[in-house]
């Protein structure tokens, strides 16, 4: 790697001539271009070359890119070329994501981010369209959805810097909208008795179900008979029902949401006789269905699923949604509320009755602890009682500070 003149030859032969200028032999470049040229192979081996108008210009360009290689840091400003779009969609389809979320990455970039920085090399993006694109974002999209998809794009931009496509990532600085202070209202008995009543009678155990085991409701249709033991009263959760947008609204069976939500639940006398009522007027079926439990290996198999459809099918999303919306708005419980309230019911009796925290992760099969206090830690009951009975017991030897009142008065 060096600097050459590409206006003159570096070994002339005896007898060239000279250029009046410069006093050396000229090329059949000389007067053309810019005069300096730099020349170097890239981390890849591939041969590489830049022109400068200035000698000290590609001298310390010369000096970067030999430092750069040298500490492996070297960029390519040909690589930063690409557009935004390009190499995202690059990134989007080598991740390893769950098939939900998949589809809603794939969602996030293509309405949102796409729109504003699709078409921009990647190189160009600066930390400004970066924060445009967030507050164009904040104008129709939630905060916690906000915070999703520049985890996204923060995500794309590291990439981008590990494969050096990009010195540096733009998402620096850039200020997101507050979190939401979002507080989960558990249903009443009332309430749910009445949504129970409201569906079919086909699906009544499921929202008991959901109330007396906190299940998801992938993992409630995801349910296989062989997975309840109703003579030791235990539920084990080992899978889940997923509906994949990204194939065509295609069913099958997947591993729980994450490592922690394998679990097992026991069942309340209650509950237990709901699943047996259940299985008695509605026997189980087995459904044909292919089971991605290990992703490596999926297989297509019988599954007794403990909720069908009354085709005796498993409960796609969209089918459950319809019945749903029907019996809430029976009920009159708020829009936008799902059967995951039920799960927060659940969550709130065990609080009720004095469960601890990791007790409450387990059951619900949350990642941590962390994630049950942040959902739940306003249902703790007292719990400003006992904070103040734990500051007095810290002063219950301090000497009381207070004048004793004088005689008489």
């Amino acid at each position: 790697m060096t600097v050459y003149d590409r206006w003159h030859k570096s070994h002339p032969k005896p007898g060239d001539p000279k250029c009046s200028e410069h006093g050396r032999t000229p090329t059949i470049d000389h007067g053309k271009g810019e005069r300096w040229q730099v020349r170097w192979r890239d981390d890849r081996g591939e041969q590489r070359k830049r022109n400068f108008t200035k000698r000290s210009a590609a001298d310390t360009f010369d000096a970067k890119t030999k430092s750069d290689l040298s500490s492996g840091q070297y960029v390519d400003a040909a690589r930063g070329k690409v557009k935004f779009r390009e190499f995202a969609e690059q990134w989007r389809t080598s991740q390893v994501h769950r098939e939900s979320t998949v589809t809603l990455v794939d969602r996030a970039l293509r309405i949102h981010v796409y729109p504003v920085l699709g078409e921009q090399t990647i190189a160009s993006v600066r930390p400004g369209h970066v924060q445009t694109l967030i507050r164009r974002c904040s104008e129709e999209l939630a905060p916690s959805t906000v915070h999703v998809l520049y985890g996204y794009v923060s995500s794309i931009f590291l990439a981008a810097v590990r494969d050096r496509v990009i010195g540096h990532s733009p998402c620096v600085g850039i200020r997101l909208p507050a979190p939401e202070t979002k507080k989960v209202t558990p249903l009443d008995v009332q309430t749910v008795m009445a949504l129970a009543n409201a569906v079919p009678a086909r699906y009544r155990a499921i929202v008991l179900t959901a109330v007396g085991t906190g299940l998801r409701p992938s993992e409630i249709f995801g349910l296989e008979i062989g997975k309840i033991d109703l003579q030791r009263r235990i539920l084990k959760v080992e899978q889940q029902l997923i509906t994949s947008a990204a194939k065509g609204n295609e069913v099958y069976l997947g591993p729980p949401k994450t490592p922690k939500s394998h679990r097992t639940i026991p069942l309340s006398g209650s509950v237990t006789t709901i699943l047996a009522t259940h299985l008695e007027e509605f026997p189980a079926t087995a459904v044909e269905i292919i089971d991605r439990i290990n992703p490596r290996q999926p297989v297509l198999r019988e599954a007794e699923l403990m909720f069908t459809t009354s085709r005796g099918t498993p409960i796609k999303r969209g089918t459950w949604s319809d019945i749903w919306r029907l019996a809430a708005d029976t009920v009159g419980i708020p829009q936008g509320t799902g059967l995951h309230v039920c799960r927060h019911t659940y969550a709130s009796a065990l609080i009720r009755y004095g469960e601890s925290v990791k007790t409450i992760q387990h059951l619900l099969g949350h990642s941590s602890a962390v994630t049950t206090l942040n959902i739940y830690a306003h249902l703790w009951p007292d719990a400003d009682d006992r904070a103040r009975a734990a500051v007095d017991s810290v002063f219950a030897d301090v000497p009381s500070m207070c004048p004793e009142p004088e005689a008489g008065r």
